[in-house]
């Protein structure tokens, strides 16, 4: 029988999961305050497949996590590394749930706390440090004022809660506006999938308040896990803040790449204009640096899909091939990417993709239903006066989202979806661009495949 417990920065090890989270809070000051916070996930239990994602150090805030996963459900959310399993902050809201044991008696099972003062403004930074599920972030009673989002400041705008896919971050601002002698629920759910977590609780503590008083009103409830009407709602309202720079008024070159869902030799794909990548042997950098053509592949990836697709049924085809879905970009050359969503090997499923650009931020000029077209009414959709700069974009079910980015960058850098297992079954491809302009390499970061074999031959990279 499975027993209540608490999470707090665990690591496990046998074949179990590892969640790691490591946040910075900033000392209030005396009209605003800062405060961080990072959201992830947790496994209890013996994991059939560990998938593992490295850390980010998102915007300034030295906000980062680790997390390793499986495919099954997740049985913990995180707050700042501290979570429940099997029972519950708020179990007196919650039917069935078993309540957490006091503090005094686990101190694991202890909330995390973000003391405020009354009637003052906090910026709150919050980053999604998930390899799997999307998130949705409220408080209690307040409302959010978003600010900032990958580290670029937007035009602001009021929400009620803030959908959070992984890799996302955002600053919001917080006023502590409500009645003094209560403290209140900050609530973590899972979106996105069907959620079989309960959402993450933290406590929004007013002082001079005790820390340990409970919220006596129910958690925010998270929107319904496939409401996205809602979650589009919140998204097309980014839009970047006056000054920023805005994109080039047109692109040297249009790739665009469309996500299935696919089968080979028995097991379940992701890929990208029906290839799916898989990550070689030799560093691509060390490929490309040394001139090493044998150790890629010679023909060049699609940069486009039949017009004929039809995203609303599974893939007529639905076995793949693997590659290695390498761009080859110009240096300073504007480049727009199409990314369009499409059903999975099952009928009416369609899935939400968070897609990251390493060593650059993007443009997002618009999204759109159904497939793209590059019509007039696709082009119409497109918004070219405030776009907001990000690096990491979602494309919903059944849709698409166009980037324009500059590639000015001299180097080779992945672009994948932010769910960590499905960039390990094949949601990537690679960007490389003036490699020629690269300084030299270390050794040490090419010392495996057939570079490695070139370096003990004398080359050098």
């Amino acid at each position: 029988m499975m027993q209540s417990s608490c999470s707090r920065e665990h690591r496990h090890r046998g074949g179990l999961a590892i969640a790691l989270s490591l946040w910075v809070a900033m000392e209030a000051q005396r009209k605003k305050g800062q405060t961080g916070m990072s959201a992830s996930h947790w496994q209890h239990g013996p994991a059939p497949l560990l998938v593992l994602s490295c850390a980010h150090v998102l915007c300034s805030d030295a906000v980062a996590s680790c997390v390793c996963l499986d495919f099954g459900a997740l049985h913990s959310l995180l707050i700042n590394g501290r979570g429940q399993f099997n029972c519950s902050l708020a179990a007196a809201h919650t039917p069935g749930a078993n309540q957490c044991a006091a503090a005094a008696v686990n101190t694991q099972c202890a909330p995390v706390v973000f003391p405020v003062q009354p009637n003052k403004t906090y910026r709150l930074r919050v980053a999604s440090t998930t390899s799997l599920a999307s998130l949705n972030l409220a408080v209690g009673n307040h409302k959010l004022t978003v600010v900032e989002a990958d580290g670029n400041y937007v035009d602001p705008f009021v929400v009620d809660d803030v959908d959070l896919y992984s890799g996302d971050s955002y600053s919001v601002l917080l006023t502590t506006d409500q009645d003094t002698s209560s403290n209140y629920w900050v609530s973590v759910g899972v979106r996105g999938r069907q959620p079989k977590t309960a959402p993450a609780l933290a406590v929004l503590n007013y002082r001079p308040n005790r820390a340990s008083k409970l919220p006596a009103v129910a958690p925010p409830v998270t929107p319904a896990w496939d409401d996205y009407d809602h979650s589009k709602a919140f998204t097309y309202r980014i839009r970047a803040r006056a000054g920023t720079a805005p994109p080039p008024a047109t692109a040297d070159r249009r790739i665009e790449l469309l996500n299935t869902q696919n089968k080979m030799d028995g097991h379940t794909k992701w890929s990208i204009n029906n290839v799916s990548m898989v990550l070689p042997a030799t560093p691509y950098l060390g490929s490309l640096k040394m001139g090493l053509k044998s150790t890629l592949a010679a023909a060049r990836p699609a940069e486009t899909f039949s017009r004929g697709y039809d995203v609303k049924l599974p893939p007529p085809n639905p076995n793949t091939t693997v590659g290695d879905n390498v761009y080859v970009l110009a240096h300073n050359t504007t480049v727009d990417v199409v990314l369009q969503n499409a059903n999975a090997l099952s009928r009416n499923v369609s899935e939400v993709h968070p897609w990251h650009l390493h060593g650059h931020d993007f443009w997002v000029l618009g999204y759109g239903d159904g497939a793209y077209r590059g019509d007039a009414a696709d082009e119409a959709r497109l918004n070219l006066r405030d776009p907001p700069l990000r690096n990491t974009a979602v494309i919903f079910p059944y849709g698409w989202t166009m980037l324009r980015f500059v590639a000015d960058n001299p180097g080779v850098w992945a672009f994948h979806c932010h769910i960590e297992p499905h960039l390990h079954m094949g949601m990537g491809v690679i960007f490389a661009e003036a490699v020629d302009l690269v300084g030299k390499v270390p050794n040490e970061a090419v010392s495996c495949g057939a570079t490695a074999t070139a370096l003990m031959a004398g080359g050098h990279v």
